[in-house]
């Protein structure tokens, strides 16, 4: 049997746990296996393995090495910089630091030229003689002594002289170069002599950041944040305890640290003053990327890991999507999203989530939302439903490939929309069906596997909706009230039964966008926002004292954003671009994928303008327009389909029905009739049939 001895405490440090092996009496012969440390072992210290790493954090790699050594030959060149341009101030402070160590020497000297040491006893002999003139013996004592005194002073003073006279002998006769070096060697060890306890013969400077970084600049900038206490008198009070660093990292510098016990401080109070601590450094807070060290990796409460950019990790040339090479992907696997401050990829798995997407206009949004669509897109067993509240032509590529497409927010869009949702939870309910009459070896969690989606035909479902708060504002209350149940309905059931949802709007609040919608949904990503309560919006309540905060951002960071994957999870990313022309091209790889799989279905498998664009056959650009934007109505009044051509191109912003109408008949369109009756308003106005009717009918027969 065995018994687990507790870890003994040998030189401060805790041993690791180790076994004794017991015997049976019978076996009582045999020899017993002693612990290497146990206390009554005089060599444990000496066969102990101490459990420090062998070598230290920057020499860990190669990279880190040669980083580091990178630093080290920077910051000397920094200081030799530095130092070479106060040349002429230090030669004045020298010289004038070597004066007034000068006359401290000299004064210093003074008794000893002048036989002080003697001077007491001759003068104590001679207050004696003028007392007893008649004692001769005394007067002869205090004569001696006097001569003796005198003598001394001749010596010390002609010794003097003649080493003064040596020197100068010496330097005169010396070649320039020696002489210049015996001024030195007098020189530094006066000013030295000088400079007294306070007057320091070299400037200290403090380098930069981007040149180097101490501990002493972290304890500083920790207690000017109320982080740490102040110190009494001369004692600058706690500081923190460098478990690694600061040592040189990619671009910027690295350090671990504990907070000291006492102060009542936390790791979530660095973190909530990021912005103090970056002004104390002397950087921006974009450059400052700080996160709790957890227990599993050896952290604490009081731990924190902080890095300090030498400048805006996130400007620059974006990096490209790796989707654009990517022949095919599997929404199985973590889609590629960016890079973090460090150059670090990151990744993100979306079975079994939902995802939010928030952030002002024009801050690369939509791009970064397309970015998850993309790889459903290399997935031929991904089925998509889009709808797009704006209208534009950021998802008009999705005509291609999505089953369902809807596009703006007019009536007939929302219309479209609400069917879709109903469709999307007929099918959540009869996949629920299907996955619980499956066997459990079929199905083992009650969930969607990659067999199940191809055995039986249930593909991954993509619900992709941007500008949620367009439809929301578009709607009476009952239609608003009950597209948010079916929402919440398919983000929260939907991932069982393989539904990813993918939300994106601007400043999400209460009115545009349900709190009770946003709660239930697993990922979420801002791009810059106004302030610290809209980040909160969009990330999450209290996200943004944890240090998830998307305000920081500025202008310049398009593309850029804050990533959060868990209740304490988050980082800051920068997107990999994809950008239309890139976007189109994935949608048409997707269409082939899906023909070549039996997989292309609903809109896209009737949608003639994306059947057109695969084929290489040309279709009028605004007869193509046409059907896309009439793809939700059978007939429209001329003055709507201006008004949505225009929304999904600005080029159309001059035109006018008379040039409608001819561009039309130019392209081959033949109008049964030229007035259309709509809700009761007879007005002028198209039929799709005889927008349809223009179209090569190879193309119609073919969907």
């Amino acid at each position: 049997m065995t018994e687990t001895l507790p870890p003994p405490v040998v030189n401060g440090h805790d041993k690791p746990q180790v076994t004794l092996l017991k015997f049976a009496p019978e076996q009582a012969e045999a020899p017993v296996v002693e612990a290497v440390d146990r206390p009554d072992n005089p060599l444990a210290d000496w066969l102990t393995v101490p459990d420090v790493p062998i070598l230290p954090p920057w020499a860990r790699s190669a990279a880190s090495l040669k980083a580091n050594t990178a630093a080290f030959c920077r910051l000397s060149w920094w200081h030799s910089r530095y130092h070479l341009l106060r040349v002429p101030k230090y030669a004045f402070r020298l010289a004038y630091l070597a004066t007034k160590g000068m006359w401290r020497g000299a004064r210093g000297l003074w008794p000893t030229l002048t036989a002080q040491d003697r001077s007491a006893v001759v003068k104590a002999l001679r207050a004696q003689v003028k007392a007893s003139p008649e004692d001769v013996d005394l007067a002869v004592r205090y004569a001696l002594l006097h001569r003796e005194r005198t003598l001394a002073r001749r010596w010390r003073w002609g010794a003097a002289a003649v080493a003064v006279a040596a020197t100068a002998a010496v330097w005169y006769l010396a070649p320039p170069v020696l002489q210049a070096g015996m001024a030195a060697a007098t020189m530094v060890p006066l000013a030295l002599l000088g400079r007294g306890d306070d007057v320091q013969l070299l400037d200290n400077p403090t380098p930069p950041l981007r040149v180097d970084m101490t501990a002493q600049q972290l304890n500083d900038a920790l207690r000017a944040a109320g982080l740490l206490k102040q110190g009494k008198g001369d004692d600058d009070g706690p500081k923190v305890t460098c478990v690694m660093g600061p040592v040189r990292d990619g671009r910027g510098w690295a350090v671990i640290f504990d907070l000291p016990k006492g102060g009542g401080k936390t790791a979530a109070d660095v973190l909530a003053k990021r912005t103090a601590i970056a002004a104390e450094l002397g950087v921006d807070e974009i450059q400052v990327i700080a996160s709790r060290v957890r227990a599993a990796a050896g952290g604490n409460a009081g731990r924190v890991s902080m890095w300090v950019a030498d400048d805006d990790p996130y400007l620059g040339t974006p990096n490209p999507s790796p989707l654009v090479k990517a022949e095919t992907f599997s929404v199985w696997d973590p889609i590629p999203f960016g890079q973090d401050a460090r150059g670090t990829r990151i990744t993100v798995p979306v079975m079994w989530q939902s995802l939010f997407f928030g952030g002002l206009p024009r801050r690369g949004k939509t791009f970064t939302q397309r970015l998850m669509t993309a790889a459903g897109l290399l997935d031929p067993f991904v089925r998509h439903y889009v709808a797009d509240g704006k209208g534009g032509a950021d998802w008009m590529p999705m005509k291609a490939v999505a089953h369902r497409l809807v596009m703006g927010a007019e009536d007939d869009a929302v219309e479209a929309l609400k069917a879709m949702l109903k469709e999307l939870l007929a099918e959540m309910e009869r996949r629920f069906v299907l996955l619980r009459g499956l066997p459990v070896s079929v199905c083992p969690e009650g969930k969607l596997t990659p067999t199940i989606v191809e055995k039986y035909n249930l593909p991954v479902i993509f619900v992709t909706i941007d500008e949620l708060q367009e439809y929301f504002t578009a709607m009476e209350k009952d239609d608003r009230d009950q597209v948010i149940n079916d929402l919440c309905r398919i983000a929260r059931r939907g991932p069982a039964a393989g539904f990813i949802c993918n939300f994106a709007s601007q400043r999400p609040d209460a009115d545009s966008v349900p709190t009770k919608l946003r709660e239930i949904i697993t990922l979420r990503y801002s791009t810059q926002v106004v302030d610290q309560t809209s980040s909160d919006m969009v990330l999450g309540k209290g996200k943004a004292a944890q240090g998830a905060d998307a305000s920081v951002l500025s202008e310049e960071h398009k593309g850029t954003g804050v990533l959060v994957t868990g209740p304490a999870s988050f980082v800051t990313v920068r997107a990999d671009f994809l950008d239309g022309p890139a976007f189109a091209e994935i949608c048409q790889r997707g269409r082939v994928l899906r023909q070549k799989h039996n997989q292309l279905t609903g809109d896209a498998f009737q949608d003639v303008t994306a059947a057109a664009d695969q084929a290489g056959v040309s279709i009028a650009a605004v007869l193509s327009d046409c059907l896309t934007v009439m793809r939700h109505a059978a007939r429209m009044h001329t003055v709507d389909l201006l008004q949505r051509l225009e929304n999904l191109d600005e080029d159309y912003g001059d035109w006018d029905a008379e040039r409608l109408a001819r561009e039309l008949e130019d392209a081959g369109v033949k109008r049964t009739t030229k007035q259309v009756n709509i809700g009761g308003k007879n007005l002028a106005g198209y039929r799709r049939e005889d927008l349809e009717a223009a179209v090569p009918p190879e193309l119609l027969d073919a969907r």
